[in-house]
């Protein structure tokens, strides 16, 4: 085995146990996902892996040290020497080409003299010929922090490689170079992950719940299906369930009609008489003491299995998929609503942000790829064509539409109120509270979230939430535009975002790299920068 976790638990200081005594077992060379809903621990879970963190009780054993590609890069890294653990060694190769004869150099080098060229080399394989090994890892973006930890796995030839969600800030062309990566390495690989393209290349999917975790053998696609048989298990269940719970409650109906029965002719026998009252009353008892066995038999067995049922309905809520579907947008197909002639932007004089000036014509129903590598200008072209920055040449010309924009924060809900003041800021149709209230229970803010402060929300409730502001206030924009939306989200909240969009009948622009997002909404032609 390369990785053994057994009996783990993990409880962050003042918090709840975040999830308790979960055990299993990576091979060697085994490639592997762990997913789940955000906030029950991927990431922790993989910290731990790493050895970043210490567990609160339980063991994990390693056959070798593991590579780990974080998130969110430390701030702690100076340099890209300091984020790729080789600043001692090229410290120490500098000395000796400088004169040194400490031996203490010799022995950090280890005979590695080519670890400069390596890491060179390495560094231009994912498109960073333009970064020193001294430059400041501050000034680089999250896309190229994250593609210099990713170089750092050939430079160091790890046989564990720890990953979590490496796709995030990655450009198309990065990407790729990543999927091929993991489908050649020979490496065991562990990712944490919403990138399905890269969940379908491993040959194994750990679910991790509130329940613990539970090992699907196969890649995402094998675990849907498997989720489906299990939904499809679960729904039999509940019916088997309800027909016996209709059942208990008719036999329980029974036992009371006769017990009724037979103390109407108890009654009667006694105002005729002829019978002796010890024994009209030894009947009575009797018949009493069984009625109050049969009653607390069948009550309990009723209880038993509402319990059961009341337990299965919540564990179908817990996998059903929440849908949010808004009404067609107002505008008719094919009007044209933006168009531009000759457009460029500089941020500085005569400094153009793109080779080819942009020509182009949107009209209302196209589903528009915006695409690029990172810096190439997509969100800039987006304001251009808002009318939230000045062409620096050309013209753009706008019709009236309204738009909702969505960018990967989902800025529009970080806000230091509560999920219900929010939700009552978009009320502004004036609809009954209880209609606002089931707005945000059908869109999973259950009556015990409304109080949570907005700016504590994940990335997968702010976009429920902001879905669901759109609901409330009843405005279904002309055009959905969508900047990096999938980044911070969980796979579940990145399947509702894509089933909102794809049944969506208006016009959406879309800046992703995702593929299989892209492929999911439907798009129908792409605008290149």
């Amino acid at each position: 085995m390369s990785i053994i976790i057994t009996d783990l638990s993990y409880q962050y200081f003042n918090q709840p146990t975040l999830f308790k005594h979960i055990s299993f077992s990576v091979e060697q060379g085994s490639k592997v996902s762990i997913i789940g809903n955000n906030g029950v621990g991927k990431s922790t879970l993989i910290k731990l892996l790493a050895g970043d963190i210490t567990p609160t009780s339980g063991s994990i054993n390693s056959s070798s040290t593991p590579y780990y590609v974080p998130q969110q890069v430390s701030q702690s890294y100076k340099t890209v020497a300091d984020s790729l653990g080789v600043s001692k060694k090229l410290n120490a190769l500098n000395a000796i080409y400088n004169g040194s004869v400490n031996q203490s150099d010799y022995d950090i080098l280890n005979d590695d003299w080519e670890i400069e060229n390596r890491c060179k080399t390495s560094l231009s394989e994912w498109g960073l010929n333009d970064i020193e090994l001294t430059d400041s890892m501050s000034r680089l973006s999250g896309g190229e922090k994250t593609k210099v930890t990713l170089a750092g796995i050939s430079i160091h030839n790890p046989n564990i490689i720890l990953l979590d969600e490496p796709t995030n800030h990655l450009d198309l062309e990065a990407r790729k170079l990543l999927y091929k990566f993991v489908s050649n390495t020979k490496a065991t690989v562990v990712v944490v992950s919403h990138d399905i393209t890269l969940l379908n290349l491993l040959n194994a999917t750990y679910e991790l719940s509130t329940k613990g975790i539970k090992l699907y053998g196969g890649n995402y696609d094998f675990y849907k299906e498997q989720k489906i048989i299990e939904d499809s298990a679960l729904e039999q269940q509940v019916d088997a369930e309800q027909t016996t719970l209709r059942i208990a409650s008719k036999r329980a109906q029974d036992v009371r009609e006769r017990q009724d029965r037979r103390s109407a002719q108890g009654k009667r026998d006694k105002q005729k008489g002829g019978v002796p009252r010890i024994i009209l009353n030894a009947r009575a008892n009797f018949a009493e003491n069984s009625s109050t066995k049969l009653r607390e038999k069948h009550s309990r067995i009723i209880n038993d299995s509402q319990h059961r049922l009341s337990y299965l309905r919540e564990k179908q809520m817990q996998n059903r998929e929440l849908k949010i579907d808004f009404e067609d947008a107002k505008l008719h197909t094919n009007k044209i609503l933006i168009t531009t002639k000759k457009l460029n932007f500089g941020y500085t004089k005569n400094n153009f942000l793109w080779n080819s000036d942009i020509n182009l014509e949107i009209r209302s129903g196209e589903r528009i790829h915006v695409t690029g590598n990172n810096g190439s200008g997509k969100t800039t072209l987006i304001k251009l064509l808002l009318g939230e920055l000045a062409p620096t040449q050309g013209i753009v010309t706008k019709s009236n539409f309204t738009y909702a924009y969505l960018d990967q924060e989902y800025e529009l809900i970080n806000k230091p109120i509560t999920i219900l003041e929010l939700a009552e800021q978009h009320n502004i149709n004036n609809m009954l509270e209880h209609e606002v209230k089931l707005r945000l229970n059908r869109s999973l803010f259950p009556q015990d979230t409304w109080d949570k402060n907005c700016q504590t929300l994940s990335g997968g409730e702010r976009m429920r939430l902001y879905l669901c502001c759109l609901m409330i206030s009843n405005q279904v924009p002309d055009i959905f535009i969508l900047d990096e939306p999938t980044n911070n989200l969980d796979i579940s909240s990145l399947s509702i975002l894509a089933s909102t969009i794809k049944n969506y009948k208006g016009t959406v622009l879309i800046i992703s790299h995702d593929e299989y997002f892209i492929n999911e909404v439907g798009v129908t032609s792409e605008i290149e920068c």
